[in-house]
């Protein structure tokens, strides 16, 4: 009963947590979306700043391009120019401009002795396209600081004469990165077309000037901007948005990651609030349920079943004692009530009963007494003429009575078939030997048993006398009997006597021979009315032996 209970509880539990975890679902389905919405649009804003960044460089060259002491490659003057206007950026290294075989011609700065550029991955760009380029993550040799170079062809007509090249300090684009700021765990990376950092908001110190995975350098040329979720080189889950360098004017490649544990930190905590809570919950309905459950309903049930057990025991006056409205007092009253309306019957047919027996006892002294006077009687007309028969006569008679003596005090006890089949016969017949046989194994009836038997066969062996093999001189009656795993097998067999047909109309004896055993007995019965005599089959149980 109290998992019964528990489990009643549990029920009415399981639609809030269902609820709960559905609403947990939706959360953080919601809650991812809304995070990477907002990486995307972290990584627009970093990716449109710097495309304003590289814009405005590249307006700046554009203006260089036009001065005249450039456009003529006059050193002295385009030296003063060149200093005066990186001078004045503070976001650029140094402008200087390089002729077509490599070699510095004027600029903002002294240029080192038999410096070269020819290799530089934008001067060969430049040769190649003749459109402005966006370098890559390269160490200065004229600053010797880190720079991210752009160049600008110098053209005169269609022709290349020249290529002006500057630079984005990498430490002033990391300042203006670390300026914007990132929420913890969180992360901005730029990185420049062959996936070298080139700045990165936090821990800048450990990643520029690294590239990027292996697993992730698609990304830097992907065709479309997207969101991802990836494990980050410093180990923390982002969702990270990205825009390729493959996009119109995105000169860098950059993305913006939010941290996943930080980002889904609110939610964790509600999630923990709400399991703490259900476990509560749970706990306190499973509490109340028990004491609930023992107080109001398994108590009653208990102090029920102990009234019923005592009155197994034979304790007839227990009662639970019961009252009140709830719905198993009402059923423990109503059960008390019951048991006086028992007790009262049961006191009734006591009284019944006794006055059964004193009657039973009393035709049991008439139905002795009228045998006692027919004895006399018979004693006194032909006991002196025929005192054989009359010997005989009234040893049958004595076993008639023993018989009715029997049926009417109702007292059996445990008997070999043989000897109860032997008493009931001997009421019908003079010499058992001469129309009698019995054949069978030495099995004790007992008593319940026993007293059924011999009524059965009383009757079987009246209705021989009056209509079958018994009633004829030459008539006889065997009688067979077996014993198997706790049932016994009877065969009662007439010959001899007149032709026997089946009786038209059920009488008392056919009912008697029905019904004569109890229930547990399990008795079953055939009439098998042969022109030859009576064929009867008999089974019962006994119990296994």
């Amino acid at each position: 009963m109290r998992l019964k209970l528990v489990a009643v509880a549990v029920a009415a539990l399981a639609p809030v947590v269902a609820m709960l975890a559905y609403n947990e679902v939706a959360l953080r389905h919601q809650r991812n979306e809304e995070v990477r919405a907002s990486a995307a649009q972290a990584a627009r804003q970093a990716s449109s700043e710097v495309e304003r960044i590289v814009e405005g460089l590249h307006g700046l060259l554009v203006s260089v391009a036009a001065m005249p002491s450039v456009r003529h490659l006059d050193v002295g003057t385009c030296n003063e120019a060149l200093k005066s206007v990186a001078e004045s950026i503070p976001n650029v290294s140094t402008i200087f401009v390089v002729g077509l075989d490599g070699r510095p011609v004027c600029g903002s700065t002294a240029f080192p002795e038999g410096v070269r550029f020819s290799d530089r991955d934008y001067f060969q760009q430049i040769l190649n396209s003749k459109d402005f380029t966006v370098g890559t993550y390269t160490q200065s040799r004229l600053s010797d600081r880190h720079v991210l170079p752009l160049a600008m062809p110098l053209m005169e007509g269609d022709t290349l004469k020249a290529v002006i090249v500057s630079g984005i300090r990498m430490d002033w684009l990391q300042n203006r990165i670390t300026e914007r700021g990132v929420a913890p765990g969180n992360a901005v990376t730029i990185a420049d077309g062959k996936g070298t950092i080139v700045a990165r908001a936090p821990l800048p110190e450990q990643f520029v000037g690294t590239v990027i995975p292996d697993e992730y350098q698609h990304l830097i040329h992907a065709e479309q901007p997207d969101v991802i979720e990836l494990t980050s080189q410093d180990g923390t889950t982002r969702i990270v948005a990205y825009r390729p360098i493959a996009l119109p004017s995105s000169p860098l490649f950059v993305s913006a990651g939010f941290s996943k544990p930080e980002a889904f930190a609110p939610i964790e905590r509600a999630t923990l609030m709400n399991t703490l809570a259900i476990i509560g919950g749970a706990l306190f309905s499973l509490t109340a349920a028990i004491f609930i459950g023992n107080r109001f309903i398994l108590v009653p049930i208990w102090r029920i079943a102990d009234v019923m057990e005592k009155w197994r025991g034979g304790q007839t006056s227990a009662r639970t004692g019961m009252t009140g409205s709830d719905e198993l007092e009402v059923v423990g009253a109503t059960f008390d009530r019951l048991l006086d309306e028992l007790e009262e019957r049961r006191r009734r047919n006591e009284e019944v009963e006794e006055e059964r027996i004193l009657l039973v006892r009393e035709l049991a002294h008439r139905v002795k007494n009228g045998f006692t006077l027919v004895q006399a009687i018979a004693r006194q007309t032909f006991s002196r003429s025929d005192p054989e028969r009359y010997n005989s006569f009234a040893e049958r008679l004595a076993a008639l009575a023993g018989t009715y003596d029997l049926i009417l005090s109702r007292e059996g006890s445990a008997s070999p078939v043989r000897d109860v089949v032997s008493a009931a016969l001997r009421a019908h017949v003079a010499s058992e030997a001469e129309h009698i046989r019995l054949d069978g194994p030495d099995v004790v009836l007992p008593a319940d048993t026993a007293l059924p038997l011999s009524l059965v066969i009383h009757e079987l062996a009246t209705n021989a006398t009056k209509y079958g093999s018994l009633g004829s001189e030459n008539g006889t009656v065997a009688i067979e009997w077996r014993h198997d795993d706790g049932r016994v097998f009877l065969l009662w067999t007439e010959s001899g006597g007149p032709p026997v047909s089946k009786p038209t109309k059920r009488g008392f004896g056919s009912v008697l021979i029905e019904r004569a055993f109890p229930a547990k007995a399990q008795a079953r019965s055939h009439s098998d009315y042969r022109p030859e005599g009576l064929v009867f089959e008999l089974v019962f149980s006994i119990g296994v032996s």
